[in-house]
C-alpha cells in the first residue's frame, strides 16, 4: 500500500466534505424538460443535472486536495492554485510565439528539453512585461529542488484547447525563469483518469502539441508520481469507501425529487 493511514483519513475527509458541501448548496437548474421529467423521472434527472455540476468542479474541490495530501509527504513542497509569476520577458515572449508558431505549422516537433532552454537563453533579456498567467492547479517542489507544474484538465479535452494549454505551459517556464534562470523547472497537464480503460489513453489529439514523455501523466502515471507506487489504487479504494458510506446520505438526498 503507497499509501499510509493518515493520508488514508485526510483523503477520505476531502471526499466527504466535498460530497456534503454539495448537498447542502446545491439546487438542480429549474429548466423544465417536460418529456424528460416524464420519461426518466425527476429524481434521475436531479442526479444527472447534480453529476454535471459536479464534474465542473471537480478539479479544485476534490482532485486539487486529494493531489496535495498525496504529494505533501514525498515532496518539500506541495501547494494548488500557486501564482507562477508576473514578470516575463519580451524576449521570452517571442521565443513562445516562435515555438507555438512552428507547432501549429508542422515546422517543428514539440520537444520540451529544447523548449525550455531557448526560453532560458533570453528570459531575461528585452522589456520585462507584467503579465497575469494562469494558476497552478498543483505546485511540487522535491528535494532537490525541482519544481513541478501541474494543469488538471478533464478527461477527454478538444483538441481544439492544446494550443492554449501548451501556450501555458511555456509561459508557466518563462515567468518562473525570470525570476530564477537556473530553475529547473517541469510544466505538465494532468489527466486523472483513463476514460478508455482498459485500452491506452487516446493520445493522439495532442500529437504535434505536447512533448507527450515530458508533458503528459494520465491516470497511475499522474497519481503514482505524486503518491508513489500504487497510489492510484489506493486513491480508487478510497472513493469506493466513500460512496459506500455515503451510500444512504446520497440516496436520501435523491429521494426528495421524486414527488416535486
Amino acid at each position: 500500500m503507497a499509501l499510509t493511514n493518515i493520508q488514508i483519513q485526510e483523503i477520505e475527509t476531502v471526499l466527504k466534505n466535498s460530497l456534503r458541501h454539495k448537498f447542502l448548496n446545491y439546487n438542480p437548474e429549474p429548466a423544465i424538460m417536460p418529456f424528460h421529467t416524464r420519461l426518466l423521472g425527476r429524481d434521475r434527472l436531479a442526479l444527472f443535472s447534480f453529476i454535471h455540476s459536479l464534474n465542473t468542479n471537480f478539479g479544485t474541490s476534490i482532485f486539487e486536495p486529494v493531489a496535495i495530501a498525496l504529494a505533501k509527504n514525498r515532496f518539500a513542497q506541495a501547494q494548488s492554485q500557486f501564482v507562477s509569476g508576473n514578470q516575463i520577458s519580451e524576449s521570452a515572449q517571442r521565443v513562445i510565439q516562435t515555438i507555438m508558431d512552428n507547432l501549429a505549422a508542422g515546422l517543428a516537433r514539440p520537444c520540451k528539453d529544447s523548449e525550455i532552454e531557448a526560453i532560458r537563453k533570453v528570459c531575461r533579456q528585452g522589456e520585462m512585461h507584467t503579465v497575469k498567467p494562469t494558476r497552478v492547479d498543483v505546485m511540487l517542489q522535491n528535494h532537490n529542488g525541482d519544481i513541478f507544474f501541474f494543469d488538471i484538465k478533464s478527461a477527454k479535452p478538444n483538441k481544439g484547447e492544446f494550443m492554449g494549454f501548451k501556450r501555458t505551459l511555456l509561459e508557466w517556464v518563462g515567468v518562473t525563469l525570470a525570476q530564477n534562470p537556473q530553475a529547473q523547472i517541469h510544466t505538465m497537464i494532468a489527466i486523472p483518469y483513463n476514460p478508455y480503460e482498459p485500452k491506452p489513453y487516446s493520445r493522439w489529439t495532442m500529437a504535434g502539441l505536447l512533448d507527450l514523455k515530458e508533458e503528459l501523466k494520465v491516470a497511475a502515471e499522474f497519481w503514482d508520481f505524486l503518491g508513489g507506487e500504487n497510489a492510484y489504487q489506493d486513491l480508487l479504494d478510497c472513493f469506493e469507501r466513500v460512496g459506500l458510506e455515503l451510500r444512504s446520505e446520497i440516496d436520501d438526498y435523491f429521494r426528495r425529487f421524486q414527488y416535486l
